[in-house]
């Protein structure tokens, strides 16, 4: 089917319009006219150029001889030009990419055609674009800093107040001989932590010799902690250096120490009071300068109350206590954290590093992180292989707020029936708890209306009408 030639100018959403040899306008389509403000009528018969090309975006004159427009059917040449304005008739003027094509018959150049596009919404997107860029690059710039900042203080990474707290207790007795207990949640970095201490003592220079007290065997501790001689027991075919002697001049961490068997305690307290123990059978007894550094995840102070361990060693042992802090109390750290084992995590998987967002940051935050630093640790190695590169998926438990992890409901009840005073004091129990987990907070982020899943007014309601004092 054929159009007319007007039909298809009238159509185009392009602005067209046409330039005799001497620059005069020839044509100009509906799409022109609505773009520079200015009718069929004003257009044809005049120069083009004077009317919607004259200046610069900077508002400079745009000399003619220099306007590839005209240059088109002067030079006979096809020109496409970008990031050029043109004028409208109020005076204010609109980005344009513009193509002007020589009109040639006969071997004569007659005009040119000139084929121009509004891109002021795909330059506004572009700046947008090159802003997000720019604020990319220094966020990134600025946790790169961030991390070095804090890598400045060994293995330990963050700046939060609990964190400070830990780095000013580490400053006070690094220098020192003192042993120190670290308490603590599994995963919170103990063993960071008695490393930093090591680093920042005058044994430096010589090993950090770690135990994990959970690991070995009750009949293998005492061969563990202070060696054996050849044919002291079935399998001895030669003397073994213990983990005391291994670190002479330096320090032992005792990982887990809640985990000794009680009557195995003794003879640990006999060489940190007096330095000196004898290797499995051998009668020698032998010196040793080591600093000890422990940690568990248990109260000891109760179990050595509850008979579970020895009261004299964990006075001996808590000459310093540091308690590590869970990462939900660090949660300022959080993005540094989270973005430094990303980037180990690529690295060592060999991936490229994903694009660390802010919902990703929200996503985190949200989560209550139990298993502390180790578990985000492996959340990001996780989330490294899953996103090679990509979009970074973090495959986190389902949480609706933090602290609070869906599992399938269990009525661990079902069959019974309850009076309706039981009903209203279930009811009511159940009001308090949701205060309670959230602090008296009822409306807004983490609410107790939002845990409920309920009105606010309704909460409202029925603490009033249950009589329940906020």
């Amino acid at each position: 089917m054929n159009y007319p030639t007007q039909l298809i100018l009238d159509s185009a959403g392009e602005g067209i319009y046409g330039l005799n040899a001497e620059g005069l306008t020839t044509f100009v389509n509906p799409a022109a006219q609505r773009m520079t403000g200015y009718t069929e009528e004003e257009m044809i018969g005049t120069c083009q150029h004077k009317m919607v090309h004259h200046s610069k975006p900077d508002g400079t004159t745009y000399p003619l001889h220099e306007c590839p427009i005209y240059a088109a059917f002067k030079v006979g040449a096809i020109y496409n030009i970008s990031n050029e304005v043109f004028w409208r008739k109020d005076g204010t003027s609109f980005p344009v990419d513009y193509t002007s094509t020589p009109i040639i018959q006969d071997g004569k150049c007659l005009g040119a055609v000139v084929v121009f596009n509004d891109i002021s919404k795909r330059k506004k997107d572009e700046e947008e674009i090159n802003k997000l860029r720019r604020q990319l690059e220094l966020e990134n710039a600025y946790l790169n800093q961030e991390i070095l900042e804090a890598k400045s203080y060994g293995e330990i990474i963050g700046r939060s107040p609990a964190l400070q707290a830990i780095l000013s207790q580490i400053e006070l007795v690094a220098p020192t001989d003192a042993n120190v207990l670290i308490t603590g949640e599994s995963g919170t970095g103990k063993e960071l932590i008695a490393r930093e201490i090591h680093n920042r003592s005058s044994r430096k220079r010589r090993t950090l010799i770690r135990v994990n007290c959970a690991s070995i065997p009750k009949e293998l501790y005492e061969s563990e902690f202070f060696g054996h001689i050849k044919g002291a027991f079935t399998g001895a075919i030669k003397d073994r250096a213990g983990r005391f002697e291994m670190a002479e001049g330096g320090t032992l961490f005792l990982d887990e120490i809640g985990e000794i068997p009680l009557d195995l305690q003794s003879k640990l307290l006999r060489v940190l009071q007096e330095g000196t123990f004898e290797k499995v059978g051998d009668d020698r007894t032998r010196k040793v300068d080591v600093r000890v550094i422990a940690a568990t995840n248990r109260n000891l102070k109760e179990d050595a109350l509850a008979g579970r361990f020895r009261l004299d060693l964990f006075y001996r042992l808590n000459v310093f206590p540091i308690e590590a802090p869970p990462l939900r109390e660090r949660m300022d750290d959080l993005p540094v954290l989270a973005a430094h084992f990303l980037k180990c995590a690529s690295q060592k998987m060999k991936v490229p590093e994903s694009r660390f967002t802010q919902a990703n940051l929200r996503d985190l935050q949200n989560y209550d992180w139990p298993g502390n630093i180790r578990e985000l640790q492996n959340v990001m190695e996780r989330a490294a292989i899953l996103s090679k590169g990509g979009k970074l998926l973090l495959n986190l438990p389902p949480t609706t707020t933090r602290g609070q992890t869906h599992f399938p409901a269990v009525d661990l009840y079902e069959g019974l029936i309850y009076t309706d005073k039981a009903m209203k004091e279930k009811e009511r129990q159940n009001l308090v708890n949701a205060l309670e987990r959230c602090k008296g907070k009822v409306t807004g982020p983490n609410g107790a209306a939002e845990l409920l899943e309920m009105n606010p007014t309704t909460v409202y309601s029925r603490i009033k009408k249950l009589n329940i004092k906020v």
